[in-house]
C-alpha cells in the first residue's frame, strides 16, 4: 500500500485540478475506493488539507473542498503581493542565461495561448511562471508560503483568465516582470510584480462590488 503522503498529494492534486468542485461533499469510502487506501489513510489526508484550507471539515457532516469568497481572495493575493515582490527581487538577483532562456520560452507560450484564445493553457502556464520565479529566488520559506497562498487561490485564476480582455493585460504584466528579473533589476522586478498583483486585486475589488 503507498504511504499516506502520496494520498494527501493525490486528492490534493484532483482538487487543485478541479476534479472535486468548491463546496462538493469529500465522501470517505469513495475516496478510499478512488485511491485504493483504507479510510484512516483518507481521514488522516482530510485532516492535512484542512490545515492547507482545501477542505472544510465539520463534525457530522462530513469533509467539503473549501469554496473561495472574493473577500478571502483579495487577502490571499494580498498576502501574495508581498512575499511575491520580495521573490521576485531575488530572482533578478540569481538570474541566470539558463534561466533568462527559460522565462522568455514561457513568455512566448503565453502569447501563443492568448492568441489561441486558450483559458487554460493560459492558466496553467501562469502557475509555471510564477513557480520558475520562485524557483530561482532560493528563497525556501517564501517560497513554501506562496505555494500554500496560490493552492488556496486557485480557484479564481482560471475565472480570472475567463474575462475578456484579461489575458492580454496579464501578458503584458507578466512580460514586465521577466524583463526585470532577466535583467537583473530586482527594484523593478520587484516593482512589476507588485502592479501585476496589485491588478489582480482590482479585479477582485470589482467582483466583490458587484456581488
Amino acid at each position: 500500500m503507498k504511504s499516506n503522503d502520496s494520498h494527501v498529494d493525490r486528492l490534493r492534486t484532483d482538487i487543485l485540478n478541479g476534479v472535486f468542485a468548491p463546496g462538493e461533499r469529500l465522501i470517505e469510502i469513495e475516496l478510499a475506493e478512488r485511491y485504493s487506501c483504507g479510510r484512516g489513510a483518507i481521514r488522516a489526508a482530510l485532516v492535512q488539507l484542512e490545515s492547507e484550507a482545501l477542505v472544510d471539515r465539520k463534525a457530522n457532516r462530513g469533509a467539503v473542498v473549501h469554496r473561495i469568497g472574493v473577500p478571502e481572495a483579495i487577502e490571499i493575493t494580498e498576502a501574495r503581493a508581498a512575499l511575491e515582490s520580495l521573490i521576485a527581487a531575488r530572482a533578478a538577483r540569481n538570474a541566470t542565461r539558463e534561466d533568462a532562456v527559460t522565462l522568455r520560452q514561457i513568455i512566448d507560450d503565453m502569447g501563443i495561448a492568448v492568441t489561441a484564445d486558450d483559458a487554460a493553457r493560459y492558466s496553467q502556464l501562469n502557475r509555471r511562471l510564477h513557480e520558475t520565479v520562485q524557483n530561482m529566488s532560493g528563497h525556501d520559506v517564501a517560497h513554501g508560503l506562496v505555494a500554500n497562498l496560490r493552492n488556496r487561490g486557485l480557484q479564481n485564476q482560471f475565472r480570472l483568465s475567463m474575462m475578456p480582455g484579461r489575458q492580454e493585460v496579464s501578458l503584458k504584466q507578466h512580460t514586465a516582470i521577466v524583463e526585470a528579473v532577466i535583467s537583473g533589476d530586482q527594484e523593478g522586478a520587484a516593482s512589476a510584480m507588485s502592479e501585476h498583483l496589485s491588478s489582480v486585486i482590482e479585479v477582485l475589488e470589482r467582483w466583490s462590488g458587484g456581488s
